[in-house]
């Protein structure tokens, strides 16, 4: 068994996709029309166009706001993306106008830093 795709509810896919690929440097792999405003959308990391796919899911769902904001309001991510280097990945994401709430910090064998995906959600990277 494997993950094959795993999910963050975004309040708005398109501007997600302009993200998740313009600014994070992940490659659109699946956009299929799912009647409506809706898509099927993933994306996975550059270069690995069989990896793990992220889906862009849609926030409509009535329990996803109050999940989503209780997380955020806590400071937890809804996931995290590994990173060779935190250090210069936050300086990049910077660079690009990505908000960070928590600056790259040492925690143990891990440094991690999390930021504003600007679609509703934190996200962390990491790497030790």
């Amino acid at each position: 068994m494997r993950i094959n795709v795993t999910s963050v509810f975004v309040s708005d896919q398109q501007k997600a996709l302009e993200f998740y690929t313009n600014i994070l440097g992940f490659v659109k792999k699946h956009d299929i029309p799912l009647g409506g405003e809706h898509r099927w959308l993933t994306v996975v990391g550059a270069g690995e166009p069989d990896g793990v796919e992220l889906l862009l899911e849609p926030s409509d769902h009535p329990a996803v706001k109050p999940f989503r904001d209780a997380l955020v309001d806590d400071g937890i991510p809804a996931t995290s993306f590994a990173v060779e280097d935190v250090q210069q990945e936050y300086e990049r994401l910077v660079a690009a106008g990505v908000v960070f709430t928590q600056p790259p910090t040492q925690m143990g064998p891990v440094t991690t830093a999390v930021f504003d995906d600007t679609c509703g959600n934190l996200i962390q990277i990491a790497a030790q």
